[in-house]
């Protein structure tokens, strides 16, 4: 069992469940989070940990998770629960993919996406 340790983000209520992160890590971020219901643990997230070209795919991208979440608000929209924050939301998590794509695309350019050099 990992030693985990609730992660510390000022908008993160704890009040319904609780996010873990592990708290020894390589390749410079965690890697292993846990979402919680008091004792009971609800997911288990395992991100990719090193360089694809390196390390080989072994866990999921940030870009997996925010695509999650934008699909599953989309469907809200597509209810009754539709609003102007879901939208908003939307818009939002749409740009942060945008931005990690874009970064990705310059790795691509210079030649290193996939490996640990800058």
């Amino acid at each position: 069992m990992k030693d985990i340790k609730p992660i510390e983000l000022d908008l993160s209520t704890g009040k319904y469940t609780r996010v873990y992160q592990e708290t020894e890590y390589t390749n410079n971020a965690p890697h292993y989070f846990e979402v919680r219901s008091g004792a009971e643990a609800l997911a288990e997230i395992n991100f990719q940990n090193g360089a694809i070209k390196e390390a080989g795919v072994n866990g999921v991208m940030n870009e997996d998770l925010l695509a999650m979440v934008i699909v599953r608000l989309q469907h809200f929209q597509d209810t009754e629960y539709a609003c102007k924050e879901n939208a908003m939301a939307i818009t939002k998590l749409e740009e942060a993919l945008l931005w990690l794509r874009k970064r990705t695309m310059g790795r691509e350019q210079r030649g290193v996406e996939g490996t640990h050099e800058i």
